[in-house]
């Protein structure tokens, strides 16, 4: 169960992610995507989905968006009303501070009822009027931490920039948060980074290390590539230019992030750090959707065969 390895702090996790379609899509259509999402993944050897919150992030960089915007359905409803056949936990992002304390309190219950999992995130821009904390959405959580687990999101890009990633997670640790789900993997010394730091901060404040999962996604197109790197995403510019280069760029971005998760597991493994890895799809393309099952069983099996799951 999820619930279990995150409490054990048990590596091997294995997620899923998706966003919800659009806002304003039929019930109908909502149903029929629904559908289509869950025989993909009911195959799939998972511990939990997760499920974004989309937020529109165009306020934060000058450069003019790959792909345009499109506001989505909210994510607990999707999870909850259309998602209930697919058996597993769910785990609902929410910008913590867009809502009240009373707001917040009354989801959280929700939650809980539905046995999903909160991921608290920071607001969609610098300047948006902020209602709650995160330390404050923490304190209201905490009622549920007896039976339930939150999680935080890790960049490792903002930890090259400003290099103090180690410091934010162990103060989110404080407030109660156990795991920490990455951004998007591209960059393996980015993460190889984060990781030691972390490793080294827990050591000297003789604290359990949390689980970090690591979030891998494949990229189809020169389109995605760009989409990737609008949304911080590092890719390293030799990389690039092979993706670039390469007669099937989605074939060998999967051959690439199957590496990078080799490589983060033996990482993990040597320095005791709990892990696990959320797979995803940036983009909506039927390819691009079905290569992330491919690397999802991909990573499963690399898993099974460390015994780690």
């Amino acid at each position: 169960m999820f619930l279990d390895k995150i409490k054990s702090g048990e590596s091997g996790v294995l997620l899923y992610g998706i966003t919800p379609p659009k806002a304003g899509t039929p019930p109908e259509r909502i149903a029929e995507i629904a559908g289509k999402t869950m025989e993909r993944l009911s195959a799939l050897d998972i511990d939990a989905l997760v499920v974004y919150d989309v937020q529109d992030e165009s306020a934060r960089t000058t450069e003019e968006r790959p792909f345009p915007f499109i506001n989505a359905l909210d994510p607990f409803v999707y999870a909850s009303g259309y998602l209930s056949a697919l058996t597993v936990p769910k785990i609902i992002y929410r910008p913590a501070g867009k809502f009240s304390a009373v707001e917040l309190s009354d989801w959280l219950e929700e939650l809980h009822e539905n046995r999903f999992y909160p991921v608290f995130v920071g607001v969609p821009a610098p300047d948006y009027p902020v209602k709650t904390s995160l330390p404050e959405a923490y304190k209201i959580w905490s009622k549920h931490q007896d039976s339930s687990v939150i999680g935080a999101v890790t960049i490792p890009e903002r930890h090259k920039l400003l290099n103090d990633e180690d410091v934010r997670m162990l103060d989110k640790m404080s407030c109660g948060v156990s795991y920490f789900i990455s951004q998007c993997v591209f960059n393996l010394d980015y993460a190889r980074q984060v990781i030691d730091d972390l490793a080294q901060s827990c050591n000297r404040q003789q604290v359990s290390p949390p689980t970090i999962i690591f979030t891998i996604t494949a990229c189809g197109s020169a389109k995605t590539l760009q989409f990737m790197e609008w949304l911080g995403i590092h890719v390293p510019d030799e990389l690039k230019e092979e993706l670039k280069k390469s007669d099937d760029i989605l074939e060998k971005s999967v051959r690439v992030v199957l590496d990078i998760a080799s490589e983060l597991t033996a990482y993990c493994l040597e320095r005791a750090i709990p892990f696990g890895f959320n797979i995803e799809s940036v983009a909506i393309r039927k390819v691009e959707i079905e290569a992330s099952i491919d690397i999802a069983n991909g990573i499963g099996q690399m898993l099974k065969e460390k015994g780690l799951r």
